[in-house]
Protein backbone atom coordinates (compact mmCIF):
# COMPACT_ATOMS: atom_id res chain seq x y z
CA UNK A 1 0.00 0.00 0.00
CA UNK A 2 1.32 3.70 -1.05
CA UNK A 3 -0.17 6.84 -0.87
CA UNK A 4 2.42 8.36 -3.67
CA UNK A 5 3.70 5.56 -5.15
CA UNK A 6 7.07 5.55 -3.65
CA UNK A 7 7.16 4.57 -0.19
CA UNK A 8 5.14 1.53 0.47
CA UNK A 9 3.41 0.01 3.94
CA UNK A 10 2.86 -3.98 3.94
CA UNK A 11 0.16 -5.52 5.51
CA UNK A 12 1.64 -8.42 6.89
CA UNK A 13 5.01 -10.53 5.74
CA UNK A 14 4.16 -14.24 4.79
CA UNK A 15 6.97 -16.80 4.76
CA UNK A 16 6.67 -15.59 0.58
CA UNK A 17 8.04 -12.18 1.17
CA UNK A 18 10.46 -12.68 -1.18
CA UNK A 19 8.84 -14.26 -3.88
CA UNK A 20 6.48 -11.45 -3.77
CA UNK A 21 8.70 -8.58 -3.19
CA UNK A 22 10.61 -9.95 -6.25
CA UNK A 23 7.41 -10.01 -8.62
CA UNK A 24 6.79 -6.40 -7.96
CA UNK A 25 8.93 -3.70 -9.01
CA UNK A 26 7.62 -1.06 -6.85
CA UNK A 27 9.33 -2.82 -3.99
CA UNK A 28 12.58 -3.06 -5.46
CA UNK A 29 15.80 -1.38 -4.48
CA UNK A 30 16.77 1.80 -5.93
CA UNK A 31 20.56 1.46 -4.84
CA UNK A 32 22.55 0.04 -2.31
CA UNK A 33 20.70 -1.14 0.62
CA UNK A 34 17.34 0.43 -0.25
CA UNK A 35 14.31 -0.37 0.43
CA UNK A 36 11.29 1.44 -0.37
CA UNK A 37 9.34 -0.52 2.13
CA UNK A 38 9.03 1.92 4.81
CA UNK A 39 6.83 -0.04 7.53
CA UNK A 40 4.92 -3.05 7.33
CA UNK A 41 1.78 -3.95 9.73
CA UNK A 42 0.61 -7.16 11.16
CA UNK A 43 -2.84 -8.06 12.24
CA UNK A 44 -1.81 -11.20 14.26
CA UNK A 45 0.98 -13.24 15.03
CA UNK A 46 -0.06 -16.68 12.82
CA UNK A 47 3.15 -17.53 11.21
CA UNK A 48 1.59 -17.27 7.56
CA UNK A 49 1.44 -13.17 8.67
CA UNK A 50 4.65 -13.00 10.46
CA UNK A 51 7.32 -15.25 9.72
CA UNK A 52 8.80 -13.40 6.31
CA UNK A 53 10.19 -10.66 9.07
CA UNK A 54 12.73 -12.90 9.31
CA UNK A 55 13.58 -12.98 5.46
CA UNK A 56 14.12 -9.51 5.87
CA UNK A 57 16.98 -9.52 8.13
CA UNK A 58 19.94 -8.02 6.13
CA UNK A 59 21.33 -4.53 6.73
CA UNK A 60 17.89 -2.22 6.40
CA UNK A 61 16.21 -0.79 9.52
CA UNK A 62 12.96 -2.28 9.61
CA UNK A 63 9.47 -0.16 11.56
CA UNK A 64 6.92 -2.63 12.12
CA UNK A 65 3.53 -1.78 14.04
CA UNK A 66 1.74 -4.14 15.86
CA UNK A 67 -0.46 -4.41 19.14
CA UNK A 68 1.81 -5.53 22.07
CA UNK A 69 0.05 -8.28 22.59
CA UNK A 70 1.57 -9.68 18.73
CA UNK A 71 5.13 -8.09 19.59
CA UNK A 72 5.21 -10.34 22.73
CA UNK A 73 4.16 -12.98 20.62
CA UNK A 74 6.63 -13.22 18.07
CA UNK A 75 9.50 -12.14 20.23
CA UNK A 76 9.72 -13.18 23.75
CA UNK A 77 11.59 -16.14 24.08
CA UNK A 78 12.18 -16.52 20.40
CA UNK A 79 15.73 -17.33 19.94
CA UNK A 80 15.39 -16.48 16.21
CA UNK A 81 14.75 -13.18 16.73
CA UNK A 82 18.30 -12.55 17.15
CA UNK A 83 18.62 -12.50 13.64
CA UNK A 84 16.56 -9.19 13.30
CA UNK A 85 18.56 -7.65 16.40
CA UNK A 86 22.30 -7.70 14.52
CA UNK A 87 22.83 -3.89 15.04
CA UNK A 88 20.80 -1.13 16.94
CA UNK A 89 17.51 -0.06 15.90
CA UNK A 90 17.50 -2.81 13.48
CA UNK A 91 13.97 -3.33 14.05
CA UNK A 92 11.50 -1.01 15.65
CA UNK A 93 8.25 -1.91 17.02
CA UNK A 94 5.78 0.53 16.98
CA UNK A 95 3.06 -0.12 19.84
CA UNK A 96 -0.90 -0.46 18.32
CA UNK A 97 -3.34 1.05 20.86
CA UNK A 98 -6.67 -0.29 20.08
CA UNK A 99 -9.15 1.95 18.59
CA UNK A 100 -6.38 4.84 18.41
CA UNK A 101 -5.20 6.12 15.48
CA UNK A 102 -1.46 6.54 15.13
CA UNK A 103 0.25 8.21 12.10
CA UNK A 104 2.35 6.00 10.01
CA UNK A 105 5.75 8.22 9.62
CA UNK A 106 6.76 9.42 6.15
CA UNK A 107 4.00 7.61 4.65
CA UNK A 108 1.03 9.88 4.58
CA UNK A 109 -1.05 7.30 5.98
CA UNK A 110 -2.27 6.81 9.30
CA UNK A 111 -3.84 3.20 11.05
CA UNK A 112 -6.31 2.66 13.89
CA UNK A 113 -6.40 -1.23 15.09
CA UNK A 114 -9.64 -2.63 15.64
CA UNK A 115 -10.12 -5.77 17.72
CA UNK A 116 -11.39 -8.57 15.54
CA UNK A 117 -12.68 -11.85 16.77
CA UNK A 118 -10.47 -14.58 16.76
CA UNK A 119 -7.90 -16.15 18.58
CA UNK A 120 -3.85 -16.35 19.65
CA UNK A 121 -1.57 -18.47 16.43
CA UNK A 122 -1.59 -21.85 17.43
CA UNK A 123 1.87 -22.07 18.70
CA UNK A 124 0.58 -19.79 21.31
CA UNK A 125 -2.30 -21.75 22.40
CA UNK A 126 -2.24 -22.55 25.85
CA UNK A 127 0.71 -20.30 26.93
CA UNK A 128 -1.35 -17.52 27.47
CA UNK A 129 -5.42 -16.26 27.78
CA UNK A 130 -6.80 -15.21 24.84
CA UNK A 131 -6.85 -11.33 24.75
CA UNK A 132 -8.17 -8.42 22.93
CA UNK A 133 -5.03 -7.47 21.25
CA UNK A 134 -4.36 -11.40 19.47
CA UNK A 135 -5.91 -10.67 16.30
CA UNK A 136 -6.91 -7.28 14.92
CA UNK A 137 -7.78 -5.40 11.82
CA UNK A 138 -7.01 -2.04 10.28
CA UNK A 139 -8.19 1.21 9.20
CA UNK A 140 -5.66 3.03 7.20
CA UNK A 141 -6.81 6.23 5.78
CA UNK A 142 -4.94 8.32 3.65
CA UNK A 143 -4.49 12.16 5.27
CA UNK A 144 -4.47 14.42 2.67
CA UNK A 145 -7.85 13.22 1.29
CA UNK A 146 -9.28 11.11 3.66
CA UNK A 147 -9.91 8.08 1.90
CA UNK A 148 -10.24 4.83 4.21
CA UNK A 149 -9.53 1.28 3.41
CA UNK A 150 -10.69 -1.39 5.93
CA UNK A 151 -8.32 -4.54 6.29
CA UNK A 152 -9.88 -7.79 8.09
CA UNK A 153 -7.83 -10.91 7.21
CA UNK A 154 -9.27 -12.88 9.63
CA UNK A 155 -12.84 -12.52 11.47
CA UNK A 156 -14.40 -15.21 13.31
CA UNK A 157 -17.37 -13.73 13.46
CA UNK A 158 -18.91 -11.07 11.92
CA UNK A 159 -20.30 -9.04 14.75
CA UNK A 160 -21.47 -5.07 15.68
CA UNK A 161 -17.75 -4.41 15.82
CA UNK A 162 -16.63 -5.59 12.71
CA UNK A 163 -19.14 -3.66 11.12
CA UNK A 164 -18.17 -0.42 12.90
CA UNK A 165 -14.81 -1.01 11.61
CA UNK A 166 -15.73 -1.31 7.86
CA UNK A 167 -18.25 2.04 8.40
CA UNK A 168 -17.27 4.56 6.38
CA UNK A 169 -14.05 3.11 4.17
CA UNK A 170 -14.14 3.47 0.47
CA UNK A 171 -12.39 0.09 0.07
CA UNK A 172 -12.86 -3.28 2.29
CA UNK A 173 -10.41 -6.08 1.78
CA UNK A 174 -12.05 -8.64 4.27
CA UNK A 175 -11.24 -12.09 5.23
CA UNK A 176 -12.91 -14.86 2.54
CA UNK A 177 -11.02 -18.02 3.53
CA UNK A 178 -13.39 -20.58 3.53
CA UNK A 179 -16.94 -20.57 2.00
CA UNK A 180 -18.79 -22.73 4.56
CA UNK A 181 -18.57 -23.68 7.97
CA UNK A 182 -17.58 -27.47 7.43
CA UNK A 183 -15.38 -26.82 4.35
CA UNK A 184 -12.24 -29.09 5.74
CA UNK A 185 -14.27 -32.05 7.52
CA UNK A 186 -16.59 -32.85 4.18
CA UNK A 187 -13.47 -32.95 2.11
CA UNK A 188 -11.34 -34.85 4.89
CA UNK A 189 -8.90 -32.55 5.37
CA UNK A 190 -9.23 -31.44 8.67
CA UNK A 191 -11.47 -31.73 11.76
CA UNK A 192 -12.07 -27.96 12.75
CA UNK A 193 -14.69 -25.79 11.89
CA UNK A 194 -13.93 -22.28 10.07
CA UNK A 195 -15.04 -21.07 13.05
CA UNK A 196 -13.00 -23.04 15.49
CA UNK A 197 -10.39 -21.61 13.38
CA UNK A 198 -11.00 -18.01 13.86
CA UNK A 199 -12.93 -17.62 10.15
CA UNK A 200 -16.39 -16.82 9.68
CA UNK A 201 -17.91 -18.34 6.19
CA UNK A 202 -18.51 -16.31 3.72
CA UNK A 203 -21.10 -18.23 1.81
CA UNK A 204 -25.25 -19.32 3.39
CA UNK A 205 -27.77 -17.33 5.54
CA UNK A 206 -25.57 -16.10 8.31
CA UNK A 207 -21.94 -16.20 6.47
CA UNK A 208 -20.16 -12.85 5.89
CA UNK A 209 -21.65 -11.88 2.45
CA UNK A 210 -25.06 -11.69 4.02
CA UNK A 211 -23.82 -9.99 7.32
CA UNK A 212 -22.19 -7.69 5.14
CA UNK A 213 -24.56 -6.98 2.78
CA UNK A 214 -25.28 -3.22 4.16
CA UNK A 215 -21.76 -1.81 3.38
CA UNK A 216 -21.36 0.99 1.71
CA UNK A 217 -17.57 0.65 0.12
CA UNK A 218 -17.01 1.29 -3.78
CA UNK A 219 -14.77 -2.22 -3.43
CA UNK A 220 -15.69 -4.62 -1.65
CA UNK A 221 -12.52 -7.31 -2.37
CA UNK A 222 -12.13 -11.04 -0.46
CA UNK A 223 -8.79 -12.06 0.58
CA UNK A 224 -6.91 -14.67 2.55
CA UNK A 225 -8.80 -17.20 0.04
CA UNK A 226 -8.21 -21.04 1.18
CA UNK A 227 -7.01 -23.27 -1.87
CA UNK A 228 -10.82 -25.31 -0.70
CA UNK A 229 -12.78 -22.72 -0.90
CA UNK A 230 -14.96 -22.82 -4.87
CA UNK A 231 -14.51 -18.86 -5.03
CA UNK A 232 -11.29 -19.35 -6.21
CA UNK A 233 -12.82 -21.00 -9.61
CA UNK A 234 -13.68 -18.03 -12.07
CA UNK A 235 -17.05 -20.40 -13.23
CA UNK A 236 -18.46 -21.49 -9.93
CA UNK A 237 -21.77 -20.02 -8.22
CA UNK A 238 -20.31 -19.19 -5.89
CA UNK A 239 -17.70 -16.83 -7.59
CA UNK A 240 -20.79 -15.93 -8.85
CA UNK A 241 -23.18 -14.97 -5.90
CA UNK A 242 -20.06 -13.10 -4.66
CA UNK A 243 -20.11 -11.33 -7.65
CA UNK A 244 -23.54 -10.79 -7.68
CA UNK A 245 -23.38 -9.29 -4.23
CA UNK A 246 -20.73 -6.35 -4.93
CA UNK A 247 -17.45 -8.38 -3.99
CA UNK A 248 -14.48 -9.34 -5.60
CA UNK A 249 -11.71 -11.99 -5.25
CA UNK A 250 -8.45 -10.88 -4.61
CA UNK A 251 -5.84 -12.61 -6.81
CA UNK A 252 -1.53 -12.51 -7.09
CA UNK A 253 -0.81 -9.35 -8.69
CA UNK A 254 -4.02 -7.22 -7.92
CA UNK A 255 -3.67 -3.14 -8.01
CA UNK A 256 -6.25 -0.66 -6.12
CA UNK A 257 -6.05 2.46 -6.83
CA UNK A 258 -8.45 4.61 -4.68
Amino acid sequence: MSSDGTDWVLINVSPEIRQQIESCPALHPRHRRHSPIRAILLTNGDLDHCLGLLSLRESHPLVVYATETVRRGFTDGNVLYRTLQRFADQVTWRALALGREAEIAATGLSVEAVALPGKPPLHLEGLAAPDPEDNVGFRLRERATGRLLAYCSGVGAVTPSVSAALAGADCVFFDGTFWTSDELPALGLGSKSAEQMAHAPVGGEEGSLARLAAIDASRRILIHVNNTNPLLRDDSPERAHARDQGWEVAHDGMEVVL
